[in-house]
């Protein structure tokens, strides 16, 4: 089985980092992260990449590219510490394609292609991780119109986005349910504020808010969407990994104690090497993730959890070592492996923690231990 990347893939991931290295250098990112944590014209200049409707059908004004493509981009932004809510786009990018009917396809779709940005809002105070522990209700009046109400926390760029894709309990008792809010529809009250990253998000309060049902099987298709999520932010995470490392080779080559580099130390070679192997055990788990997302169901879900726990295990390591051996240097926000560390401290926590899907992967274990899988 060849694992390569095709000629076409590898040229994609060049043209995004050739972009990273001449558009996104540290020091515009820390001016973006100063002025709010959102740029508006580097979100158009990723939008006349065409990045935004990577994944959108040609159809729709996309690309036309699938999942593989999708991760091979999110590599290579991730090693930029993008705050541009890219990940986000894509997601609901698939969420619609695989679960909202034709209608909302077209109406939306083209729109994401032309850098309108839809996100996924699910996160609410107490629901931990759990994708079914929603207190958003809605309800259809006499007319058959759709409303909402509810609050969702930790909306990605949610001041900048065009809609939410929101899930919410039926009134009628139908379970769980997606729906689609405009951000700037009657009812509709958003808050942004920085995170710890320093990206944006929101806090988004619905009260009775105009919507569109996306789809009525909302356990399922929330699902499928935090998984592709994990997927992408697997690649993201993979990137910043890959850039905290370079950072911390480059600095064990120059900082030098007793008269030579402190990379020629042993132990730090051990530690160095250590980072590495986490590193590469955490780029095969992300290569997993996306080679899984098409896999039936339970097998699926198995899948991302395997990968989600790696990866959160795999960010720690190299997050912490980063810092550890840069010493001091390394918790300033003058330099940028502390953005790196905060960075991964966000994806690991994002889509679920750690012990989260390992809580997750035990639940799903079955005679064999998934190990045929």
């Amino acid at each position: 089985m060849d694992f390569d990347f095709t000629d076409e893939q590898r040229q994609l991931r060049d043209a995004v980092q050739r972009w990273a290295e001449r558009s996104y250098p540290f020091e515009r990112r820390r001016t973006i992260v100063a002025a709010g944590g959102f740029d508006a014209a580097v979100w158009r200049e990723l939008t006349e990449l065409g990045l935004p409707g990577l994944t959108v059908p040609e159809a729709h004004g996309g690309m036309g590219l699938g999942a593989v493509e999708a991760m091979v981009v999110h590599e290579a932004l991730g090693a930029a510490l993008l705050l541009e809510p890219l990940l986000h786009a894509h997601l609901s990018s698939a969420l619609l394609q695989q679960h909202a009917p034709p209608e909302l396809q077209a109406a939306w779709l083209p729109r994401l292609a032309a850098g309108e940005l839809v996100v996924l809002a699910h996160v609410e105070r107490h629901s931990r991780h759990r994708l079914d522990a929603s207190t958003t209700h809605a309800r259809a009046d006499d007319a058959g119109r759709w409303r909402v109400r509810g609050v969702k926390y930790a909306v990605p760029a949610g001041d900048h986005a065009a809609a939410f894709v929101v899930p919410a309990q039926l009134h009628d008792g139908g379970g769980l349910a997606l729906l689609l809010v405009e951000r700037h529809a009657e009812g509709v009250r958003v808050r942004g504020h920085l995170t710890q990253d320093g990206s944006r998000a929101a806090e988004v309060v619905l009260e009775d808010a105009p919507a569109t049902l996306l789809s009525r099987a909302g356990e399922q298709a929330l699902a499928w969407a935090v998984d592709v999520g994990i997927a992408l932010a697997a690649a993201e995470a993979v990137g910043v990994m890959e850039r905290a490392l370079a950072l911390t080779l480059q600095y064990l080559n120059t900082r030098r104690q007793f008269g030579v580099p402190i990379g020629s130390f042993q132990a730090l070679r051990h530690r160095a090497a250590d980072m590495k192997m986490q590193l590469e055990l955490a780029r095969s788990m992300s290569y997993y993730a996306t080679l899984k997302l098409q896999a039936p169901e339970a097998l699926r879900r198995r899948a991302l959890a395997r990968a989600k726990v790696q990866l959160g295990q795999s960010m720690r390591f190299v997050g912490q070592q980063a810092v550890q051996l840069h010493g001091g240097i390394g918790v300033t926000d003058e330099y940028e492996i502390g953005h790196c560390f905060k960075r991964l401290t966000q994806l690991e926590l994002t889509f679920g923690d750690t012990l989260h899907h390992l809580g997750e992967l035990s639940r799903r274990l079955d005679e064999h231990a998934g190990v045929a899988d």
